[in-house]
């Protein structure tokens, strides 16, 4: 019986066994599909895609618990090599067929390695800090709220230094040699150091980040035209930032009166303007979809009406809105409270009111669009991040200043908005949100996505500058540098 079981010559025993022989390939397959998915890294960055951190100090406790931060690394110095320089320009020019990402417009970004005082002491010391919400700055806005709004420097640094497996942006990488980068980025959290150190602390530090850096051969080649400073709060590295105005900066707006920045330090042909963090949590479909019959006020609004500069407008448009039906005008701030308070009325508002600060921009733009509420913009001197991607016709309202404040004007204005483009809006914003919240990793098409794209735009520009600075004074024919003039606009009303 055994034999004649198990003997092969048997046909008997073979049409038996065929079928066992077969479920044990199918079962072999499936092990070794399952051992190679697990060693893929696309299965990272699916887990992470389904659960993007977007909240600051979270993000900061996964980063520090995480084995491969780098702020347990040591910093160091390279030098450039021309010759190696000299094949990435001619791989720029004419691609490689060695080099799989040349052709698709990959942005090579090197990440300096600067002493931790400049990077993770200062993140460390807004984490360890972060409870202590009793720090208030002179109009009584929380401390670190006003640092997390503009943490975009620590968005973008967070993601150049993740671990490629769980990186899911494919339009840049980092690069770990000097000679193969297309740009350097400054990793000095200058907003951290501004509020939360003593102010001859702060501005030791920042004479001390602005010699590291501009000792840097790669910043004497290029006179920082290359390099990225994130200087997204208007004060932050004030007083040395002068030195390094060749430099790619990240700013919140286009303010050149000379309120916040000095003529001729910034401008649009060289700078990039990114969104705010917005201080709201973003309401997804689901939310949307919740609180689309609830939306029972006109227009919203909540926050300083006395500011300074631009910002005077508020208190005019209070005084014509006071007391108008389905208006919701607030005086607040953005602590905790004030933050929920500011996302219940969003969220019940058709129309939220979105006047300038002490800076033409203000972080309300963007908790309003996270929120599904249509922006009633009036800053007649606002530009907005990533215009020329973005479409801002589609989800937001420009106002003018002198029509939005004469009695009646904007409320009148507002009703006649048919509904037909109203419910349009409010589905383009819907869309557009994603634009506009900052997560780790960063997202396809989020605001880290957007930002290179837009600093891709000037690279062949920023080349150019360099290359005639090395050999030729620079002439009228081609401008490098920021006229010091006003570069902002007046936006027509619709």
């Amino acid at each position: 019986m055994a034999g004649r079981r198990f003997s092969l010559a048997n046909p008997r025993s073979f049409s038996i066994s065929k079928p066992i022989l077969v479920l044990l390939s199918l079962f072999s397959l499936l092990a070794l599909f399952f051992v190679l998915s697990s060693k893929n890294p696309n299965a990272d960055r699916s887990r992470w895609a389904t659960s993007p951190i977007r909240y600051f100090p979270a993000a900061l406790d996964d980063f520090f618990s995480s084995p491969n931060s780098i702020c347990s690394a040591s910093s160091s110095s390279m030098q450039l090599n021309d010759l190696v320089m000299s094949r990435r320009e001619k791989e720029r020019l004419y691609g490689s067929s060695s080099d799989l990402w040349a052709g698709s417009r990959v942005l090579q970004v090197y990440v300096y390695e600067m002493p931790s005082k400049f990077t993770c002491d200062l993140l460390k010391l807004f984490r360890d800090t972060y409870k202590e919400t009793t720090n208030l700055t002179s109009n009584g806005s929380p401390v670190h709220r006003l640092i997390e709004q503009h943490s975009v420097d620590y968005w973008l640094w967070r993601d150049l230094i993740a671990p490629e497996s769980e990186r899911l942006l494919k339009n840049v990488r980092r690069v770990y040699r000097q000679e193969e980068a297309d740009l350097f980025f400054i990793p000095f959290f200058t907003t951290i150091s501004f509020f939360l150190l003593e102010k001859q602390e702060c501005k030791a530090l920042y004479r001390e980040a602005l010699k590291w850096v501009t000792d840097q051969a790669a910043w004497k080649r290029s006179e920082g035209r290359d390099h990225i400073l994130p200087v997204h709060h208007p004060w932050s590295f004030k007083s040395v930032r002068r030195f390094m105005k060749k430099a790619i900066w990240l700013l919140p707006d286009m303010d050149n009166t000379g309120n916040w920045y000095k003529p001729g330090e910034v401008c649009l042909a060289k700078d990039v303007i990114l969104p705010y963090v917005p201080n709201v949590q973003l309401c997804d479909a689901k939310c949307l979809s919740e609180t689309q019959s609830k939306r029972s006020a006109l227009l919203f609004f909540r926050g300083r009406l006395k500011r300074n500069a631009g910002g005077k407008i508020r208190s005019k448009l209070g005084e014509v809105l006071k007391g108008a039906d389905g208006v919701i005008i607030e005086e607040g701030t953005a602590g905790e409270g004030g933050r929920e308070l500011a996302q219940n009325g969003m969220r019940r508002s058709v129309f939220c009111l979105c006047p300038a600060g002490d800076t033409p921009s203000s972080a309300r733009l963007f908790d309003a669009i996270v929120s599904g509420c249509i922006p009633v913009v009036v800053s007649d001197e606002l530009e907005v991040p990533f215009e020329g991607l973005l479409q801002y016709k589609r989800i937001v309202l420009f106002v003018n200043s002198s029509d939005a404040v004469q009695p009646g004007w904007l409320l009148e204005y507002l009703r006649g908005i048919d509904s037909t483009k109203i419910q349009e809006m409010q589905t383009n914003l819907a869309e557009y949100s994603r634009h506009f919240v900052y997560s780790s990793p960063a997202l396809p098409l989020g605001p880290e996505d957007l930002t290179w794209r837009m600093i891709a735009g000037k690279l062949t520009r920023i080349n150019q500058c360099i290359a005639r600075s090395t050999h030729m004074d620079q002439g009228p024919r081609f401008e490098c540098t920021c006229k010091a003039s006003n570069n902002t606009r007046v936006r027509p009303s619709f």
